[in-house]
């Protein structure tokens, strides 16, 4: 029986703890919050913020834990680097974990291995935006280097709108106070979530995003299916495994997001870690029909074994999507809701979450972290999967006051 470090303890942790436990080893967890949910699944816990690392290191040294590990979390990542270097374990490397979180890294490594980028700038000052803006006449995103959940992102398309919004973007970098602006990209968008062996990179599911009207940075839908008739998801996958492949990434699971511009993809972001609010526990592990968090935890643990993880022939009609609900009428009172049970009684839907309670007053959100609640459809076909999103836009509904 291993001891393992989970970062952080955060609820979309439970998933990873039980397949620790599963496998018959001790989980413990970091999370700074007394009631975080993750406490009462692992088998020790430690109140504090990961990013207290002197803290974090003492009481690893204490349990004498035997790896580290985090998954649906970028911003945990560069923690988990520096913890497994400091303990000669078996994780990502610091240069690694940089290259992974900073997305000014991601654009450097981009334009040095020849992949397709957008005209980007490093800012440490509004002026430095705005003259990007300038140059290029066209809209810009600004958003910090290295945070998560689209906190600080904001297409910005005058001189206003940067200096409206630069201080906020900048305050979420961490590791430097500056902020990546570069040329908005017009374009649908994906995501692409995959493993890392030794020698090979698999791609596990692609997602064709849809975007809430009052925020085009925050996506209300990810549809997951493995082929599309408007795309060329081969091509995607190729360009996200030489990213990928040229990185030295050492193991563990990736996602990325891309968009299409034009007929060519650009890369917008990529953690070494799965995709958050239950992709990586729940819809990666139905569309490839691989136990991912397995080899995970396995990897972790040094027992780094090339595996084939491509999808078998019984997969390859699966379909999947996460879909967050939207608020009515901008928000208000919640009264109520109607059509619960489908939502309960669905076999296909895998799970379904509200951030909020009936007397919760919710509002249209202004950050991926701050989306309502979600539901997740997993079947058999596309077909199958349209049905059972129709019956709940037909019978579920939030009622406000």
């Amino acid at each position: 029986m291993k001891k393992i470090l989970v970062l952080p303890g955060s609820y979309w942790q439970i998933p990873l703890i039980q397949k620790i436990k599963e496998m018959g080893h001790k989980a413990l967890v970091v999370n700074p919050y007394e009631d975080s949910p993750c406490f009462s699944y692992a088998d020790d816990h430690l109140q504090a913020n990961i990013f207290d690392l002197d803290s974090v290191i003492r009481y690893a040294e204490e349990q004498e834990i035997d790896a580290v590990v985090s998954d649906e979390c970028d911003i945990a990542m560069p923690l988990v680097a520096k913890i497994g270097k400091h303990f000669s374990l078996s994780s990502i490397t610091p240069e690694s974990a940089a290259l992974y979180t900073d997305k000014f890294l991601m654009r450097e490594f981009c334009k040095m291995n020849g992949l397709r980028y957008p005209e980007y700038r490093l800012c440490k000052t509004a002026e430095e935006a705005i003259d990007l803006l300038e140059q290029l006449k066209r809209p810009l995103i600004i958003k910090p280097l290295d945070s998560n959940a689209s906190h600080g992102v904001f297409k910005v398309e005058t001189p206003e709108d940067i200096r409206a919004h630069f201080e906020e973007a900048l305050s979420f970098s961490r590791v430097e106070k500056a902020v990546l602006a570069e040329r908005f990209i017009e374009g649908t968008e994906f995501t692409v979530d995959g493993i890392k062996t030794p020698s090979s990179h698999y791609t596990l599911a692609i997602s064709e995003k849809k975007h809430f009207k009052h925020n085009v940075n925050i996506a209300n839908e990810l549809l997951f299916s493995h082929n599309n008739t408007s795309f060329d998801y081969a091509q995607l996958k190729e360009i996200n495994d030489k990213f990928v492949m040229l990185s030295g990434l050492q193991h563990g699971f990736t996602h990325a997001e891309y968009k299409c511009e034009d007929g060519e993809y650009y890369l917008i972001e990529i953690g070494a870690r799965g995709g958050g609010n239950m992709i990586s526990s729940v819809i990666t592990q139905h569309m490839s029909g691989h136990d991912t968090y397995r080899y995970l935890v396995e990897c972790a643990l040094g027992n780094v074994q090339d595996a084939d993880f491509s999808i078998p022939n019984t997969h390859k009609e699966h379909a999947a999507v996460l879909k967050f609900f939207q608020t009515p009428a901008g928000g208000g009172k919640v009264k109520a809701f109607r059509g619960l049970e489908v939502l309960e009684n669905e076999p296909d839907i895998k799970k379904y979450m509200f951030n909020f309670k009936v007397g919760d007053t919710i509002a249209d959100c202004v950050s991926d972290s701050a989306r309502i609640g979600f539901y997740i459809v997993c079947s058999s076909s596309m077909q199958k999967l349209k049905t059972v999103i129709d019956r709940v836009e037909q019978n579920f509904a939030i009622e406000l006051e």
